[in-house]
């Protein structure tokens, strides 16, 4: 048998052991695209295990997760920091071979996968970051950003609809450095797939304007190279090399849904390891594999050779290379304190009444002119959400030129996209739509928090004030299902000066991501001290107090901030003690220590109020049983905004009534 053969069969072998040890998880993809591993990561894939974040390496991602023990093989076998006995503690408590792959958890994984479909996306989104700092850094006769963005997929990858949206601006973008393996089995967890995905999946693809390949045998390590070799060699469209394999390759479930999920069984294992020929013990691999495996050596070398190139780059573009390495190591520029302070100094000093969409685009033309990382977009949607500045240029796919991208209406490929520019390093990628349509991103954003990658979501028309467009565009349960999200940062200011807190925010926290729920109508601009200013960072701070112990504490956010105010003024005249807080941000808010929240909401008040224009349930952990939400039970209605407000109750008027029954409590 040959050494490929073998390679290729070790990959399986760890894989049916990992899996029968831990009586959990997906055989059958990784025993039929083993010899693509094979082939791609030992010829032509180029990676240093010694340094998993050498910024020039080809990036890999397994877009169908499930076949997890594939990429734990690989990275095991390659000389990557994964012992062995993690390959036995695999799906186990504490493990770093979870059974889906988790983004540094393990190094060598470059994204969290597993919701089908978005490791295409994200690859997408880190080809074109390869791109686009190629178009900003590379200089005649240096080139530092030259790599590859390699994924593999399933049918089911396919079959989800973010894989369309993405796959589709790929090829608009011609990302040439972008190669997708496609294991096309024909099997998915019900049967085989005819009944449900029977389109031509290459004529798809050709429209798309990539180039495609094959189907060639998935088995076949010549045909794979020469196909591989003819990928690489078009470096003005994505390919698509299409693999046709036999999931649960060389077991007696082969071609077999019953192969997707399911060990194989003590038996049916040792069958396998039979018709393999693999005759090692469980979790065995010789010395002569592993030799044959080591991608050390020459990852070495390519990493020194970079490096040497790198420092001549450096010599010759000094200010380029300090740059690049500030962008990849993501780190905010060293002039960042003052490039804050002028933009809040100048947020604080015009003190203008604007919708919060409009003090996030005031923000955000002090930030990205000075933040050349900072790559933005929206789904058709950039005049209504502010996220295109004086200072953005549209990405030009001619030359990658620009800080500005154009997603057209696809929410969750810009979401998956987004994740892939951030996941690549040199980027912090934002971007608008409407919090309405924020559901139909809401797993790549899930997936950031997972993550914990900064990116930055503008959504904007956050509440029942969008008025005519109706409860389609009016969102009530977006707000909470965002705010339960873990790892999430979600800000919602009440006007310019918590804009500029809540950007701050997401541009400083590295490690969660941010949502922005602002505005379409106008609202005032509070006045405060320099103390308040510092307390907006703490995600909730007292805006408006009263002298002494207050009676009653008026809480709320964004929009709903002045209608607090206007009636905490109106109970002051009629001799009542009423606080007003603001609490933009309830998740850092809850990390605070217990000193600051007892000195923003003191347990001596009972007496509480929370004003929000969304689902009224999440506030009650704040106001308690004995205190009162005015917010939303159901949907909205089509009128004009005042209206609206008016007919579910965000008025003054019954704010006071709410107000002052509870205070006779």
């Amino acid at each position: 048998m040959s050494t490929r053969s073998q390679c290729a069969n070790a990959i399986r072998a760890l894989a049916i052991d990992a899996i029968e040890q831990a009586r959990s998880g997906h055989p059958g993809a990784p025993l039929g695209m083993a010899d693509m591993a094979e082939a791609l990561w030992r010829h032509g894939f180029r990676h240093n295990p010694a340094n998993p974040h050498w910024a020039n390496r080809d990036r890999f991602v397994l877009s169908n997760g499930h076949a997890s023990m594939l990429l734990y093989a690989l990275l095991h076998l390659t000389g990557y920091d994964l012992p062995l006995e993690e390959l036995k503690k695999f799906r186990q408590w504490g493990a770093k071979t979870a059974g889906h792959p988790e983004y540094g958890l393990l190094p060598g994984v470059e994204m969290t996968t597993g919701p089908l479909g978005q490791g295409i996306a994200s690859a997408v989104g880190m080809a074109l970051a390869e791109r686009m700092l190629a178009a900003r850094f590379n200089k005649p006769g240096h080139t530092v950003v030259d790599h590859h963005t390699y994924a593999f997929c399933g049918d089911g990858c396919l079959m989800e609809g973010v894989s369309h949206e993405a796959c589709s601006l790929a090829g608009t973008w011609g990302l040439g450095k972008l190669i997708v393996l496609y294991d096309s089995n024909g099997i998915s967890i019900d049967g085989k797939i005819e009944g449900w995905f029977s389109e031509d999946v290459g004529a798809r693809y050709r429209a798309y304007g990539w180039q495609v390949i094959g189907p060639v045998d998935g088995h076949d390590s010549a045909a794979l190279d020469v196909a591989l070799a003819e990928a690489r060699a078009d470096t003005a469209r994505p390919s698509l090399v299409i693999c046709t394999t036999h999931i649960g390759f060389g077991s007696p479930k082969e071609d077999s849904a019953s192969s997707h999920g399911s060990p194989l069984g003590e038996s049916a294992a040792k069958e396998t390891r039979a018709v393999l020929g693999w005759q090692e013990a469980p979790f065995s691999i010789p010395a002569e594999i592993y030799a044959a495996w080591d991608a050390r050596p020459a990852g070495q070398a390519a990493e020194e050779a970079w490096n040497t190139a790198f420092d001549a780059y450096a010599a010759a573009w000094p200010e380029l290379a300090a740059e690049f390495r500030r962008r990849m190591a993501g780190e905010l520029p060293d002039d960042w304190q003052g490039i804050h302070t002028a933009m809040l100094e100048d947020i604080i000093s015009k003190g203008e009444n604007l919708a919060t969409r409009v003090a996030s685009q005031r923000v955000l033309e002090h930030l990205v002119a000075k933040l050349p990382e900072m790559v933005g977009g929206s789904a058709d949607l950039s005049g209504s959400v502010g996220t295109q500045v004086a200072a953005s240029s549209l990405m030009d796919p001619a030359s990658y030129l620009g800080n500005y991208i154009s997603y057209g209406v696809r929410e969750f490929g810009m979401g998956a996209i987004m994740n892939g520019l951030a996941l690549h390093g040199g980027f912090i990628p934002y971007a608008g739509t409407f919090m309405s349509f924020s559901d139909q991103a809401k797993n790549a954003i899930r997936l950031a928090a997972i993550m914990g990658i900064r990116v930055v979501w503008v959504l904007t028309h956050d509440s029942i004030g969008v008025g005519e467009d109706g409860p389609t565009h009016q969102p009530v349960e977006q707000l909470p299902a965002l705010r339960l999200t873990p790892n999430l940062h979600l800000w919602r200011p009440c006007d310019g000066a918590e804009c500029a807190a809540a950007w701050t925010s997401a541009l400083t926290n590295r490690t969660v991501p941010t949502c922005l729920s602002l505005s379409r109508q106008k609202l005032p601009f509070f006045s405060r001290t320099e103390a308040q200013l510092t307390d907006m960072a703490r995600g909730g701070y007292v805006l408006r107090d009263c002298d002494g112990l207050p009676e009653i504490i008026l809480l709320a956010t964004g929009s709903e901030v002045a209608l607090a105010v206007a009636a905490a003024e109106q109970l002051e005249a009629a001799g009542r003690r009423a606080r007003v807080v603001s609490m933009p941000c309830a998740e850092i808010f809850d990390a605070q220590d217990a000193d600051w929240k007892e000195r923003v909401l003191p347990d001596a008040v009972r007496c509480r109020l929370a004003i929000e224009a969304a689902s009224a349930d999440y506030w009650y952990r704040y106001v308690g049983l004995d205190g009162a939400v005015l917010g939303m039970t159901r949907f909205g209605e089509s009128a004009p905004g005042p209206v609206v407000f008016e007919k579910f109750g965000f008025t003054v008027e019954h704010v006071l009534e709410l107000a002052q029954a509870l205070i006779k409590k």
